[in-house]
């Protein structure tokens, strides 16, 4: 009766009868949950090393210090009035709080610097703004939040997957949650990297599932990243977030999870190094079926997905119009605030 104990445990799996498989599985789940995030350990013993991250971060950073720079709110009327705060940074203070309650630039600054305006991507023929928007920031608390999660998930992911696919998620997700603003917000403009940041967390949770078999507290991890990703949803349903792009983020990053952070099933590795090192049944193919069956959908899908946005949002369409209650995902009008 082994192998019915080892389906319930191991979905997406390969089984083997073998003397020790239900040793393995209390082995593995014994561990703390440090050495089940897989890093590359059994790879001979190659973990990246992240500098893209940083990078990222350093760069975000730059431009918000660039930003506030060509602001120079002292020279515009609120600086006028005295309203600038804090009033001795002189040129680098921020607009009045009533004004952009999140201390930074004025709305104008950031659309000179390539905020997404759905008008002038359509009808401006600026198309660059799809990109440039995700390393804006509308202040910075936006700056702060967005940069500490980028460190949290970004370094666990490029240490175990290197900087070409975390950065390729990143890249391509920031752009799939662009579309999908453009293609919603009508009057707003957009600033911000949480569409990329989105996709991060979404490749993290495609991960989880589609190299299931390797993972031991799978459970703990899977609700970690659900609560997170759940959260940052949630606080996208606030007026003045822009939860489109989280939704466009999330689901790019999903799908690029399949595709990218695909890893050789459970008892493929182990078996490379050491056979017995834990009794583990040589698994007969790198992957299984399951991963190659999701790699196919998830890679159709996202390339579908991104062609299909960009081709709509060059004809100029109005998402709002073929979903007449998408708007409610971007904003849910309470006593305290409209849309």
């Amino acid at each position: 009766r082994k192998v019915n104990i080892l389906k319930e445990k191991l979905p997406c799996h390969h089984h083997h009868h073998h003397q020790n498989s239900l040793n393995v599985i209390s082995l593995r789940d014994n561990k703390t949950l440090e050495e089940t995030m897989p890093s590359r350990k059994n790879i001979g013993n190659t973990q990246w090393t992240a500098w893209l991250t940083p990078v990222i971060v350093l760069a975000c950073i730059a431009v918000f210090i660039v930003a506030m720079f060509i602001n120079d709110c002292p020279k515009t009327v609120a600086g006028a009035n005295g309203d600038c705060v804090p009033r001795f940074l002189r040129r680098f203070s921020f607009q009045p709080l009533r004004e952009n309650p999140l201390l930074g630039p004025s709305s104008s600054t950031l659309e000179k610097m390539g905020a997404l305006d759905r008008s002038k991507v359509v009808n401006g023929n600026e198309k660059w703004r799809l990109v440039t928007s995700m390393w804006l920031h509308a202040g910075v608390i936006h700056l702060i939040v967005n940069m500490f999660n980028v460190v949290l998930i970004g370094f666990r992911l490029e240490q175990q997957f290197g900087f070409i696919r975390v950065g390729l998620i990143y890249l391509i997700a920031g752009l799939g949650g662009s579309i999908l603003s453009a293609l919603f917000l009508q009057n707003n403009i957009s600033v911000g990297a949480s569409g990329a940041l989105l996709g991060l967390l979404g490749a993290m949770l495609s991960e989880l599932l589609t190299n299931w078999t390797i993972y031991a507290n799978k459970l703990a991890a899977l609700f970690t990243v659900l609560f997170i990703v759940a959260i940052d949803l949630a606080i996208g349903l606030l007026p003045w977030v822009d939860n489109f792009a989280h939704i466009g983020g999330f689901l790019t990053g999903f799908l690029l999870g399949f595709v990218l952070l695909v890893r050789p099933q459970y008892g493929w590795e182990e078996s490379g190094n050491s056979p017995s090192q834990y009794g583990a049944p040589r698994a007969r193919s790198k992957y299984n079926p399951c991963q190659y069956l999701l790699f196919f959908i998830a890679a159709v899908l996202v390339v579908a997905g991104l062609a299909v946005g960009i081709v709509m949002l060059l004809k100029g369409e109005n998402g709002n119009k073929l979903c007449k209650w998408c708007h409610h995902l971007d904003c849910i009008e309470t006593s305290r605030w409209t849309c």
